[in-house]
């Protein structure tokens, strides 16, 4: 009888509906993930700055190639390149357990090349140019998820604050110091002293493929200003450019799971008739 299918239908559906509560991630997790991140980003940041402020390559870039590539191991170095390779390695490791993401094949891809980029930087002997990099990448790292660790209890007025204050971080480091400064350093610059190597290449082509990721992400973030400036406010938080809302995951998997119990159980079958 058509009752029986309409309850049937009914409790499937509160069947669906309770267990993707159970699955999805609790505002709890997803703020303990956010505030361990910006500890360790902003634990990260300071310890680059206590290794690399009294570097004179911080200061004058051309003299990551002094002496190259005969350079002496800095143990304060070698110790910031393990942390940095062991979280990187968490963080791949972590992936497919962590709160389910939008751009999770741009994240994949990111956390990759940061891993290769980090090991290859290290053979080549090329820490000086890539404890710039890591250092550069944790300015506005720490940024971001502090904002997202105060959007989710709700702390509007501070998450736009530091959304504003991360956006211009992240535009300036990733899409003006990195390009002009670091990219043109180890593109340009080192090959006005050695010739080219295969190490040379395969460090660009890890360095343009970041580049990419930064452009990418670069849109995203410009799309969210754009959209906060027209408003006055975040219509969404800060995972809106890199977690998948819970509205649009749920919906989904909803809509796919139901069509798997009975596809539009309420319309008619329509036949399709043949032109002749």
């Amino acid at each position: 009888p058509e009752g029986d299918q309409q309850e049937s239908d009914g409790q499937a559906e509160r069947w669906f509906r309770c267990r993707l509560n159970q699955d999805r991630p609790s505002l709890t997790k997803k703020f303990c993930e956010a505030t361990w991140r910006a500890t360790y980003y902003t634990i990260s940041l300071c310890t680059g700055l206590a290794v690399l402020y009294n570097k004179p390559w911080l200061w004058d870039l051309r003299k990551c190639w002094v002496g190259y590539p005969q350079q002496p191991l800095q143990t304060s170095l070698l110790g910031y390149y393990l942390v940095q390779f062991s979280f990187y390695c968490s963080l791949l490791i972590s992936l497919p357990f962590d709160v389910k993401r939008m751009d999770l094949p741009e994240q994949l891809l990111h956390h990759l090349v940061t891993l290769v980029l980090i090991g290859s930087s290290f053979c080549l002997n090329c820490l000086r140019i890539g404890s710039l990099i890591m250092f550069l990448h944790d300015v506005s790292d720490c940024l971001l998820e502090a904002a997202k660790m105060f959007t989710y209890p709700k702390w509007q007025k501070t998450c736009d604050t530091l959304f504003i204050t991360f956006s211009a971080a992240f535009l300036v480091t990733r899409m003006g110091i990195f390009p002009c400064k670091i990219i043109y350093n180890t593109y340009y610059y080192s090959m006005e002293i050695y010739q080219p190597f295969f190490g040379y290449y395969f460090l660009n082509g890890l360095l343009m493929a970041l580049q990419l990721l930064h452009a990418f992400w670069s849109y995203l973030i410009i799309r969210m200003v754009y959209r906060f400036l027209l408003c006055g406010t975040m219509e969404k938080d800060l995972r809106s450019h890199s977690e998948a809302s819970e509205d649009e995951v749920a919906h989904r998997e909803m809509t796919q799971k139901n069509s798997t119990v009975d596809p539009q159980p309420n319309r008619p079958a329509v036949t399709r008739r043949t032109p002749v």
